[in-house]
């Protein structure tokens, strides 16, 4: 792999269309536009148009309505949906005493780089493959000039499971301080073994009191019960060499949870997350409406006391 994933370009790409075109957002991200170089925002744009007939066999439009309706019903979803969630879930754990943000799988996420003021006094560690915190690093520096001090990049693979070494090797990080981690989007690519070895290394080096919060796709996500959507995404994953290996079904969810001491203190299904999350966007938006993925999950764990 000598490139950033594709999986986090297009992800930034629908955050930074979402928030360029709704006055009433989701989720605004608008920093994400700037971690994209112009003529990756038109390729993903122009790619995007090419494959309406794909994601919607029987549109008729004009060039710029493909690309809505492709970043409405396909692109945003996830990444505005479980982006809002989590960062919900950690102004909570900020409130109640949470000192360390771990970003895992952190891709093009902008929440360094634009914090709110809650989070000025949380050390954050952004967990990443070499190849991807290089690019985002390089992306940043063209992008701002501002020095963050509270923001550590830690290079690891996590299907090697090698991240509690590097983490633990940052002068910053506190294995006695209350932690919030997010794992957005990353259930998905790993098979479950490498997934559960995560959250047991988690366990291993939080102390209680500690979140953990990520999406993860139900047990209906590659089969035939999938909907058209989830079955298009994962289309999408294999065509840029990043199949989805796994899906979990909410006993097994708890189960693994349970098995690195977690307990489930909030659990939202696809609908719920509609009304929580996109309800208020639609309302000011009816003629372009967001619902929530198909068969994909959001989930916050705490470490119990």
């Amino acid at each position: 792999m000598e490139r950033s994933s594709m999986t986090a370009l297009v992800c930034a790409f629908a955050r930074a269309y979402h928030s360029k075109n709704n006055k009433v957002k989701v989720f605004d991200d608008s920093m994400a536009e700037k971690f994209l170089k112009e003529k990756e925002y038109k390729q993903i744009s122009s790619s995007m148009v090419q494959g309406i007939k794909f994601f919607n066999p029987g549109f008729e439009g004009s060039e710029e309505e493909a690309l809505r309706w492709i970043v409405d019903n396909q692109l945003s979803p996830s990444p505005l949906g479980r982006a809002a969630y989590a960062e919900s879930m950690l102004e909570n754990a900020v409130r109640i005493g949470a000192k360390q943000y771990l970003v895992f799988a952190a891709g093009f996420d902008t929440f360094a780089y634009r914090q709110p003021d809650y989070a000025e006094k949380l050390q954050i560690f952004e967990i990443d493959h070499p190849l991807t915190s290089k690019d985002k690093q390089e992306r940043v520096r063209a992008a701002s000039e501002k020095e963050i001090k509270n923001l550590h990049y830690i290079q690891a693979d996590l299907s090697k499971n090698d991240w509690p070494n590097n983490l633990l090797l940052c002068p910053a990080f506190d294995r006695d301080t209350i932690s919030f981690c997010s794992l957005l989007g990353i259930s998905y690519y790993l098979s479950k073994e490498d997934f559960i070895n995560i959250i047991r290394s988690i366990s291993n080096i939080v102390p209680e009191g500690s979140s953990i919060v990520f999406d993860y796709p139900d047990q209906n996500s590659y089969t035939e019960n999938a909907g058209e959507r989830a079955k298009k995404q994962a289309a999408i994953a294999n065509a840029a060499n990043e199949a989805m290996l796994a899906s979990y079904s909410y006993t097994e969810i708890e189960q693994i949870l349970s098995e690195s001491g977690f307990l489930i203190y909030d659990h939202l299904e696809p609908q719920e997350i509609t009304k929580q999350y996109f309800e208020e966007c639609n309302l000011a938006n009816p003629e372009h409406p967001i619902t929530a993925f198909d068969n994909v999950n959001y989930c916050l764990g705490v470490k119990k006391l």
